[in-house]
């Protein structure tokens, strides 16, 4: 296939195979509402470029489809990521990932495993809530260590602004579904995590774990 302006046109797919050389990391491909044909098409072309490859809300059959066509390719069913990585340079500052209990932990390792993938040094602290606020309050001496925070949280997303008072560093919030009923499926965390009175709070969309580690690796180049 022909490279024409930095992209491989696939004809259902114009594959930006020239993203790693400009943005340091190659396009991403989002699974849901692509053929196990067209995945594997990109994948390939990607591949093909001599390109990272990650695919983002991959389910186990689409993967289990792929990992036949496409030799090496691995899979963390926690965070539904399909990824066949080239070494990629280490980033030397540390980001710390959070989440304010164990059912935002699936977004949180969808976060922490792309920052893997790109390269990041990452420490997790999970399920330390504001529930329980001492859990997170006997951690801050190693929080200030980081270079930025990722906080996964749910309910109404107060997690966020405790942990962005206890810092220097940028804090990135991520909402997750989880709740009850007024949670609205995570509106109310997101409206919440946006009206933070912490500044230096950044705010990714509803369970984009992808985005939060992706936005966190730069910051950290």
């Amino acid at each position: 296939m022909a490279v024409h302006n930095g992209y491989s046109d696939l004809g259902f797919a114009k594959v930006d195979v020239d993203r790693q050389k400009r943005r340091g990391f190659a396009e991403v491909i989002y699974c849901p509402g692509k053929t196990r044909l067209q995945l594997e098409e990109i994948a390939r072309e990607l591949i093909k470029h001599k390109q990272s490859l990650l695919l983002t809300r991959l389910d186990k059959d689409d993967f289990a489809y792929l990992k036949d066509k496409i030799p090496g390719l691995r899979y963390n069913a926690q965070s539904r990521l399909g990824y066949l990585i080239n070494t990629p340079k280490a980033c030397r500052g540390m980001v710390t990932v959070i989440t304010a209990g164990t059912a935002d932990i699936p977004v949180a390792e969808e976060a922490a495993l792309v920052l893997r993938i790109m390269g990041n040094r990452i420490m997790k602290f999970y399920d330390v809530g504001v529930a329980g606020v001492h859990r997170i309050m006997g951690k801050s001496g190693l929080l200030k260590r980081s270079k930025v925070i990722i906080v996964v949280a749910g309910m109404e997303g107060a997690l966020v602004s405790l942990v962005s008072g206890l810092v220097s560093c940028p804090v990135i919030a991520v909402p997750t579904s989880c709740g009850y009923g007024a949670n609205f499926r995570g509106l109310s965390a997101l409206l919440g995590m946006l009206n933070s009175c912490s500044p230096g709070v950044a705010v990714v969309n509803i369970d984009n774990g992808f985005g939060a580690g992706y936005f966190a690796s730069l910051i950290n180049k």
